[in-house]
Parts: structure tokens; C-alpha cells; sequence
């Protein structure tokens, strides 16, 4: 028991981000909580960062759901004020069940302003979680993750490329920009209808149109889109290509 060391996981997404971190990180466990819901690329992402790591990708699944879809049809809500099922079902849930009290949590926030809210807000919600931000400590922004992947030598998954900023699911319910849902009716017209008949059915508006909430059928039709992230290696993403094979992350008990 007195030399028991406690696990150092590495919590992999199919993103940049995520890899970036992992990479630095050189984790005892790398874990990927499976949504069904992912474009087909992710899949191929997932395969060449195991080569990159060289190290497996343990694949978590909720035991009661299989995709993002199933979830919202479950428990017939989407997103609102009490936030979003999915998360808690097939991510927060299928970490709670696989993780250790002491375990080591590593997690691929960027220092981009809207992922250093997010890990503040992990920090509030779960004060007893030993996490780690490898990225935030380096300074890494998403551009620098994206520059940093492509100059290893993989193929980021190919969402990137179609302007959106995170290889989530499809669509990813948490979203209210009407230039996100212009992009998933452009580059994922299936999904999309998909959505604007359940959202419809379950009564929730997704997409926040003049300040206000609007139903996915009322998007107007010729809105802009998000645009692509454009990889940058700027001083710190090249400090911290050198460090690929050193230590990565700080505990932030």
C-alpha cells in the first residue's frame, strides 16, 4: 500500500488537443469515451495517434447507451439550463465507472480563452479531481495543437478542414452559434435534419438567433459558417515540440 502509485490517465477525445496532450503527457492510460455519434474520420485519427503514442487507446462505452442520439431520445431533452445529457452519459458516467480515487486526470485544454473557462469550471464541479493541463501550462492554443499534429505527420480528422472547431460529435447539442448550424446543414445535411425534428419534438431550441432561442428549422437559410482554424507554431508550440519526449502536465490537486 505505501509505495502505491496512483494512475496517470490521459482522457483522449479524437481531437488535436487531446493527442497534443497525451503526447506530452506520456500517460499510464490513455481513455477514449466512445459517443457513436463522431464523424468516420475520428476513427481513422484514433488509429494513427496509437502509432504516434505508441501505446493503446482503452475504448469506454456507456452501458446503457449507445450514441449521442440515443440519449436524447432516452430522457426526451437535448440541452437546456440543466446542461447536456449526453455528456454526463457517455462521458461523465463512463469516467466515474472506470476511474480510481487517486487517479491522475489529464485533459487536453487549451490556453484559448473558452477552454480555460472550461477547465476552471472542471476544477469548481469536482475540487477532489487530481487533474493535470499540460496544455495550458505550455501555453498551447488549439492552432498551435492543430501545427503540431500536422508536422508529425498525421492527418487531423478531417472536420477540421470543413471549419469545425473540435472533432465532437455530430452535431454537438451544446452549441447555440448560428455559424456552427450553418456549417453542420451544409456538411452534414442528415444529421442536421435529424436534429431539427427531434429538437422540434422535444420542444428544444438549439440556436440562438438576435439573443433569442430558435428551433434549427427557423436557421435562415445563407448565414455564414465557421471558418477553419489555420495551424500556427508560434515560439511556445516550437519549445514544446521539443519536449515530445519529456515529461508532460502539472497536477493541479
Amino acid at each position: 500500500m505505501g509505495d502505491h502509485t496512483p494512475r496517470r490517465i490521459s482522457w483522449f477525445s479524437c481531437g488535436a488537443a487531446s493527442a497534443v496532450a497525451t503526447k506530452l503527457a506520456k500517460p499510464d492510460v490513455i481513455a477514449y469515451c466512445e459517443t457513436g455519434a463522431e464523424d468516420q474520420d475520428n476513427a481513422r485519427f484514433l488509429r494513427d495517434c496509437e502509432a504516434w503514442f505508441g501505446q493503446e487507446v482503452v475504448r469506454l462505452r456507456s452501458e446503457k447507451y449507445a450514441s449521442t442520439w440515443a440519449v436524447w431520445e432516452g430522457e426526451r431533452y437535448i440541452a437546456g439550463v440543466k446542461g447536456a445529457p449526453c455528456t454526463r452519459a457517455l462521458k461523465t458516467r463512463v469516467r466515474e465507472r472506470f476511474q480510481e480515487p487517486d487517479d491522475i486526470h489529464i485533459f487536453g485544454y487549451t490556453a484559448d480563452a473558452s477552454d480555460l473557462r472550461r477547465a476552471l469550471s472542471l476544477r469548481e464541479h469536482y475540487p477532489d479531481l487530481s487533474v493535470s493541463f499540460p496544455l495550458i501550462r505550455r501555453g498551447l492554443t488549439k492552432a498551435s495543437c492543430l501545427a503540431m499534429v500536422e508536422r508529425a505527420g498525421i492527418r487531423v480528422p478531417r472536420v477540421y478542414a470543413m471549419g469545425f472547431p473540435n472533432a465532437n460529435c455530430i452535431p454537438c447539442c451544446k452549441a447555440t452559434s448560428p455559424a456552427y448550424w450553418a456549417l453542420v446543414r451544409a456538411r452534414f445535411p442528415v444529421e442536421f435534419a435529424r436534429m431539427a425534428e427531434l429538437s422540434r419534438r422535444l420542444g428544444a431550441r438549439l440556436v440562438r438567433l438576435e439573443g433569442e432561442r430558435r428551433f434549427l428549422d427557423e436557421l435562415p437559410e445563407g448565414l455564414p459558417v465557421t471558418e477553419a482554424i489555420a495551424p500556427d507554431c508560434d515560439l511556445l508550440c516550437s519549445i514544446a515540440e521539443q519536449d515530445l519526449d519529456g515529461q508532460g502536465g502539472l497536477t493541479l490537486g
